[in-house]
């Protein structure tokens, strides 16, 4: 920032101008120095508008003392940020002979900065001529900083709108294709967009900042457990690792077409089987790695599908693609076996 230069005859002139400048202008002046909201006065007679009062709420506001600016001109505090734009705006309020108002960027002393609205008042002599400016100062720091908030905060919706209707659309893209009945397209498209909407749920409950691998599996799973009976066949197994919302929904889907399968097909086809869910952070050469493997146990020998099934599909694309991983899917003879090796969440565990 460019250094408040030490005082110059101008800003002397100016410390000797306060008493008399008091007597002039009386009542404003009183009313000034005693309002919480920040207020500085301008000679408007000199050129680049030098301050000439300064109100304690604008020293407390800035950081300055009183002596290190009387007499500095008035845009010299003006943060490093102001664009020609802003200074012809406020040039322009100055020559104008009406109220107006700017919104700047400030510079406090200690070089943090904050936006203000400065609204500009003209100060006429007996004659009607224009021989101070009155400013005031509102801070809009904290307006800026919630305006920045919103913005991210509908970019990020905007962001998970797109990828909930890609999802949605996937889901019933695929359940259409033949040979499919039109039960069977209801219940395909039912199911999935429900299990989509649970991982939805899950994540509102946190504020969408992510949640961790033993909560998403009991929203995914719990339909196929607690509600069925199959809770205790179900051996779940590893940290509460958090993960972010993108991994969140696209595991979600994944576990319900893994459960899906298991119920039609696999484990839980019959009275026997179980299902072994573990994970753990892998250091390799590309960095950490979260590995998950679901595996089915007693249940009946399962083998590759014929052709490719929208479940397959969705774990695949979903996992490989969208959180760059791998998948690999095993038909074993007591069930299905998928290992998912994803890049590791970061942050704090």
């Amino acid at each position: 920032m460019p250094a408040i230069r030490s005082k110059s005859k101008k800003q002397v002139a100016a410390e000797g101008e306060v008493e008399s400048f008091r007597e002039d202008l009386g009542p404003l002046v009183i009313a000034a120095e005693t309002t919480r909201m920040a207020m500085v006065f301008t000679d408007a007679k000199a050129p680049e508008n030098p301050i000439i009062f300064a109100n304690d709420s604008f020293l407390g506001l800035t950081g300055y003392d009183r002596a290190e600016v009387l007499g500095q001109r008035f845009d010299e505090m003006m943060a490093y940020g102001a664009t020609p734009e802003v200074l012809g705006d406020l040039a322009a309020v100055f020559d104008g002979a009406d109220e107006g108002s700017v919104e700047v960027c400030y510079r406090r002393k200690d070089d943090s900065v904050f936006w203000t609205d400065l609204f500009i008042s003209p100060v006429r002599d007996e004659r009607s001529n224009i021989v101070q400016h009155f400013i005031s100062f509102v801070d809009l720091t904290r307006h800026k900083l919630e305006q920045e908030q919103s913005r991210m905060l509908i970019d990020e919706l905007n962001h998970r709108v797109k990828n909930t209707l890609s999802t949605v659309q996937s889901i019933v893209t695929e359940a259409l294709r033949p040979p499919s009945s039109l039960e069977n397209i209801k219940e395909s498209i039912s199911s999935r967009i429900f299990a989509l909407s649970r991982s939805h749920d899950l994540l509102s409950a946190r504020n969408w900042e992510g949640t961790g691998l033993h909560d998403l599996l009991d929203a995914a799973l719990e339909p196929f457990g607690v509600a069925n009976g199959r809770k205790e066949r179900f051996v779940i197994t590893g940290d509460n690792i958090s993960v972010p919302p993108k991994v969140a929904l696209a595991l979600g889907i994944a576990f319900h077409e893994l459960a899906t399968n298991a119920v039609k097909y696999g484990a839980f086809s019959n009275e026997a089987g179980s299902i072994l869910i573990t994970w753990a952070i892998a250091e390799k050469s590309d960095g950490d790695r979260l590995i998950i493997r679901w595996e089915e146990k007693d249940g009946p020998p399962v083998s590759p599908p014929t052709r490719k099934g929208f479940g397959s599909q969705v774990i695949k694309r979903g996992l490989a693609h969208e959180l760059e991983g791998t998948v690999d899917l095993e038909y074993l003879s007591g069930g299905v076996a998928c290992t998912i090796d994803i890049p590791a969440p970061q942050g704090p565990q």
